[in-house]
């Protein structure tokens, strides 16, 4: 294995370990913490937000939490499925198919929304705002053949936060 291989497994070992420490936090403190992210380890800002989203699992039926970057928009919320530039849609965009609605936290307040996919004008300008909102955006674009989905998040009622 080459030093660069083993760096990357490294690297990916340690992000997955700072996913699941975040959500187990963000949760674990009802939103209070978790909400903003220091990103500038990997080219974001140092006051990020991140919510959590909440699907099931297309196979496996299982709840799944997962954090992810938003922006605001028009009284609803922007999310894009980057999988940090990957050639394959995220596990969550995946398990959207087939719902109307999602259920999201942002700090200390949960909704079920009716989301939907932004195409044409709308999604140009909402992405150039997220690219705004997380800098990696644009190079995860740039990095894949894929059109990297863009979700927009009409939030319906409010639900109780997420809990373990």
């Amino acid at each position: 294995m080459s030093d660069n291989t083993a760096d990357m497994n490294e690297l990916m070992a340690s992000r997955l370990d700072f996913v699941s420490n975040h959500v187990a936090n963000y949760i674990a403190s009802g939103g209070v913490e978790g909400h903003i992210v220091d990103f500038t380890d990997i080219g974001g800002y140092p006051f990020s937000p991140t919510l959590l989203l909440r699907t099931v699992g297309r196979k496996s039926g299982e709840t799944r939490i997962t954090p992810v970057n938003y922006g605001l928009i028009d009284g609803g919320v922007a999310i894009i499925a980057s999988k940090g530039g990957s050639d394959s849609h995220p596990a969550w965009y995946l398990n959207l198919q087939g719902h109307e609605t999602v259920d999201f936290q942002i700090a200390t307040q949960a909704y079920r929304a009716i989301w939907r996919e932004l195409e044409g004008d709308e999604r140009k300008d909402v992405w150039s705002y997220m690219e705004r909102v997380y800098k990696p955006f644009r190079d995860y674009q740039l990095g894949t053949s894929r059109q990297i989905p863009l979700i927009f998040l009409q939030p319906d009622v409010a639900i109780p936060v997420f809990t373990a």
